[in-house]
C-alpha cells in the first residue's frame, strides 16, 4: 500500500512540476524560440501522453475508431503545435496543465465519432452477480488485447503502478474496514483489474472524469474546466462512477 501512496503523492507533485514550468515556457514562447519550447514541453506532458493512450485504446475496444488507423504519436505531435500556437490563452500556471489535458481532449475528440452508450448496464448494475461480472471481465481480457502501449513508458516505473486505489473509490471514513478487507483478499492488481472492466462498460464522460479525478489527481474545479461542465456536474457524475464501482465489488466479493 505504501508504494501507491507514494505514486499518488508523486502525482500531486508532478502537478507542480508542470506549473513551474510555465513562466520559462512563456518566455521562450515570447522569444519564439521553439526548438527550447518544445525541449521544455515533451518534459511536462507524460500524463498527457498516458490519457491520450488510454482514450484511444477504450475508443478502439469500442469499436469506435478503427484499430491500427491512429497511433499516440499522431496526437502528441499535434499537441506540440497546438500548445505552441495557443499558449496565450493559458492564464496562469495553476491553469496550465488542465489546459493541456483540455486541448488533448479537443483533438481526441475530433475524430471519434459518438458513442452509443447501452443504458442496460447502469440500469441492472445493482442486479448483477458474481458469475456475471466475472464473465464481463473474462469477455473484457479478451477484448483488451492489443492495447497501445509508447515505447518510453516500458520502462517508466509510474507506468507499471498505475493503479486506481481504494480511497478514491470509497471516500467516506466508516469504509476503512471494507477497504481493508479487500486489499488483504484481492491484492490491487486484481482490485485494478475490476475497476478498470467496470470503468470501460462506464458511459465515457463519467469514466474519463473518474480517471481525471483518481489516475491524474485533478480537482473537481479543474476537471470543471477541462471537460467544459459544471462543479455541481462534475460531482454527479463522479460520484456516480465511484457509486458503480462500489456496488460492483460488493456484488462480486462481499455479497457471495
Amino acid at each position: 500500500m505504501e508504494d501507491i501512496v507514494a505514486y499518488y503523492e508523486n502525482k500531486k507533485t508532478f502537478h507542480l512540476v508542470v506549473a513551474r514550468a510555465y513562466p520559462d515556457l512563456a518566455r521562450f514562447r515570447r522569444e519564439d524560440n521553439k526548438a527550447e519550447f518544445n525541449s521544455l514541453l515533451l518534459k511536462v506532458i507524460p500524463e498527457v501522453k498516458r490519457y491520450i493512450i488510454r482514450k484511444l485504446n477504450t475508443a478502439m475496444q469500442k469499436g469506435l475508431i478503427p484499430r491500427g488507423k491512429y497511433k499516440p504519436e499522431d496526437f502528441t505531435d499535434q499537441l506540440f503545435i497546438e500548445v505552441y500556437d495557443h499558449f496565450d490563452e493559458i492564464k496562469s500556471k495553476k491553469d496550465f496543465h488542465p489546459w493541456l489535458f483540455k486541448k488533448a481532449d479537443t483533438l481526441l475528440d475530433d475524430i471519434m465519432a459518438d458513442e452509443e452508450f447501452d443504458t442496460l448496464f447502469l440500469d441492472n448494475i445493482d442486479s448483477y452477480a458474481r458469475v456475471e461480472w466475472d464473465s464481463m471481465a473474462e469477455k473484457y481480457s479478451t477484448d483488451g488485447d492489443g492495447d497501445l502501449v509508447m515505447m518510453e513508458e516500458l520502462d517508466d516505473i509510474s507506468y507499471r503502478k498505475h493503479d486506481y486505489i481504494l480511497k478514491n473509490i470509497f471516500i467516506e471514513d466508516n469504509n476503512k474496514d471494507l477497504m481493508a478487507k479487500l486489499d488483504q483478499d484481492l491484492g490491487k492488481e486484481n482490485i485494478r483489474k475490476h475497476t478498470e472492466m467496470v470503468l470501460h462498460h462506464l458511459p465515457t464522460e463519467m469514466r474519463m472524469i473518474f480517471e481525471l479525478f483518481a489516475e491524474h489527481q485533478f480537482d473537481i474545479g479543474e476537471i470543471a474546466k477541462i471537460r467544459n461542465r459544471t462543479v455541481q456536474e462534475i460531482e454527479e457524475l463522479l460520484e456516480a462512477a465511484q457509486r458503480s464501482i462500489k456496488i460492483s465489488l460488493y456484488n462480486r466479493f462481499i455479497n457471495e
